[in-house]
């Protein structure tokens, strides 16, 4: 070989030898980006997943909020008739105990005693009863009396016992002593089943009897204002008087 061929040869063996390393350089970089591709693609795909992880996670959450959650049911929530009875107790309780006394009172006025309204109020706060004026109010406020029917029941009282006229009656139930309105006097006379005639009678006997009036000044003293018989009863009871 000649010499020429022999540096030919070593020209030759040492390109070879400096493209090699750059072959296996480039190589290498093929191999980095092929590794940054798969890196990429697996961040992407845990991307994914760790969204539908968490997609996952915040629905089961949910659901788990929404089955502990309690249930609300009718039975929790008072009805109108019970809130109505726990208002009507707590106003009950707070009613003071002299006022509770005032109406147990006039429940009694009204029913034994038959007396009106104002009969009633003037009763209870009177020396005897001592109510104040706003117990008393109270009662008359709360007491369910009638007071038509007090009217009546007084006015046949009178007329049983005290053998009053028509308009005796009206005079005496509407008096500041009894308290009775017209209209319930009205209404005490128009349903009284009374025999005036025999009322006067009644009168006219006791006036003869244990005042020992004529004849006439007994009618003069029915007749009067004061009695308010009518003449045409005045007349029955003379003439009936020595029967």
């Amino acid at each position: 070989m000649s010499e020429k061929q022999q540096v030919d040869q070593t020209q030759q063996e040492f390109q070879q030898t400096i493209q090699q390393p750059v072959k296996k350089k480039h190589t290498g970089r093929n191999i980095v980006i092929a590794v940054v591709v798969v890196l990429v693609i697996i961040g992407i795909a845990g991307s994914g997943s760790g969204a539908n992880g968490s997609s996952d996670n915040s629905s089961a959450t949910t659901q788990s909020e929404s089955t502990s959650q309690p249930q609300s049911t009718s039975t929790s929530q008072p009805s109108n008739n019970q809130n109505a009875s726990a208002s009507n107790s707590a106003s009950q309780s707070n009613v003071p105990t002299d006022y509770k006394n005032a109406l147990n009172r006039a429940k009694t006025y009204s029913s034994t005693m038959h007396m009106s309204k104002q009969g009633i109020y003037n009763q209870l706060t009177s020396q005897a009863d001592q109510f104040s004026a706003d117990a008393a109010q109270y009662a008359i406020d709360n007491l369910n009396a009638d007071y038509n029917a007090n009217a009546l029941a007084k006015a046949k009282d009178y007329s049983d016992q005290q053998h009053m006229s028509q308009q005796g009656l009206i005079r005496q139930l509407t008096s500041q002593f009894e308290g009775f309105t017209a209209d319930e006097a009205q209404y005490a006379v128009t349903n009284l089943n009374a025999d005036y005639n025999a009322n006067a009678l009644a009168k006219a006997k006791t006036y003869q009897n244990e005042m020992s009036m004529s004849p006439e000044a007994i009618r003069t003293q029915l007749t009067s204002e004061a009695e308010g018989f009518t003449a045409d009863q005045a007349d029955y009871a003379i003439q009936h008087l020595n029967a």
